[in-house]
């Protein structure tokens, strides 16, 4: 099963390619890079996004990012 959000990406670091999007509820979810759908490996802080979550490591991280 698939869960897919809407939220604004609040974080990116660029140089370590780790940033969080805070979904339209409040919750923050981090994120990599290579999550980022169209492969551009790097997003603007303050883009609007959907995305999917991913259980990864015991926690559930963004994936799937589309802007």
């Amino acid at each position: 099963m698939t869960i897919t959000l809407t939220g604004t990406v609040a974080a990116f670091d660029e140089s370590v390619g780790l940033g969080t999007i805070t979904s339209e509820s409040g919750s923050e979810h981090a994120f990599h890079c290579i999550e980022i759908a169209d492969g551009s490996r790097s997003i603007a802080v303050g883009t609007a996004v959907s995305f999917d979550l991913l259980a990864k490591f015991g926690r559930y991280e963004a994936a799937r990012i589309r802007s």
